[in-house]
């Protein structure tokens, strides 16, 4: 498809903001602009990135389609307050990584939790019949222990995804494997230390990032401007948005508990405090 758009767009840069929880809708709305900006002819594209992760899949997606850009544009990954697992493997699909000195990073490695009602339900009188295909069929079931099979079943499928992760960063920083390894123990680092250990190529802020970006696709950092991508969002959802600022704390804290209950089962590239 042709874009019937001037050539102004050959002169900015590109800007997609990832924040919050990584799952579907994050996916499918990053995804629909990194599709704009490669359509546009954006030179470059500057990925702001203040998350602590989320699902596995949906990272993974964002990843390839940055890595299939960076064919045709410059991506500068600028860490935010926090840039954690998920949002680490996202950035790896970046040609440069810059984070503040105090940015939260690092948490590379994988988690899966699920809910054991066993002991509530007992006190309720409250039981279910199961019926299954096979043994394995409803593991992790929130009405009963984990067997040792199944607990071996989910630590192999964690082993791998969490192989899958430690590959992608020695891939994308130039390390070893084991190096990465020596630190993807789930332990949290500022952007200094992960300067020290590679991850990031140069400390600094978003304004730097995009200064960095303009240079790299041979603009003027002093007036190339920044082309936003913003979420879309419904006029209830706006209006919402603006009852709902004086409450944020309330907002944020039910939007995690949607992504938790969500995601419940489901092995996650997440930081958890």
């Amino acid at each position: 498809m042709i874009w019937p758009f001037k050539p102004r767009f050959r002169k900015q840069i590109a800007r997609i903001e990832i924040t919050g929880a990584i799952a579907s809708a994050t996916r499918k709305r990053v995804l629909e602009a990194l599709k704009t900006v490669e359509e546009r002819r954006f030179p470059a594209l500057l990925l702001r990135i203040d998350s602590p992760g989320g699902t596995v899949g949906d990272s993974q997606e964002i990843y390839s389609a940055l890595k299939r850009l960076q064919q045709k544009v410059k991506i500068i990954a600028s860490f935010g307050n926090i840039s954690a697992s998920g949002g680490v493997y996202i950035g790896m699909g970046a040609q440069h990584i810059m984070a503040n000195p105090g940015t939260i990073t690092g948490s590379i490695g994988v988690i899966l939790r699920g809910n054991n009602l066993e002991r509530l339900l007992e006190k309720i009188g409250v039981s279910f019949k199961v019926i299954k295909s096979g043994p394995y069929k409803d593991i992790l079931a929130f009405d009963r222990e984990l067997t040792e099979p199944e607990k071996n079943i989910l630590q192999e499928l964690i082993d791998i995804s969490y192989s899958q992760f430690v590959k992608t960063v020695a891939e994308a920083r130039n390390l070893e494997v084991e190096t990465v390894r020596s630190f993807a123990d789930g332990r949290i680092f500022t952007g200094e230390q992960a300067l020290q250990l590679g991850v990031v190529d140069r400390l600094g802020t978003e304004e730097d990032a995009r200064r960095w970006a303009a240079e790299l696709a041979g603009l003027d950092p002093e007036k190339t401007r920044c082309y936003n991508f913003e979420e879309r969002k419904s006029v209830v959802s706006r209006f919402l948005s603006e009852k709902a600022q004086a409450n944020s704390g309330l907002v944020g804290g039910i939007n995690w508990l949607e992504f938790e209950l969500s995601t419940s089962g489901l092995p996650l590239w997440l930081y958890r405090p």
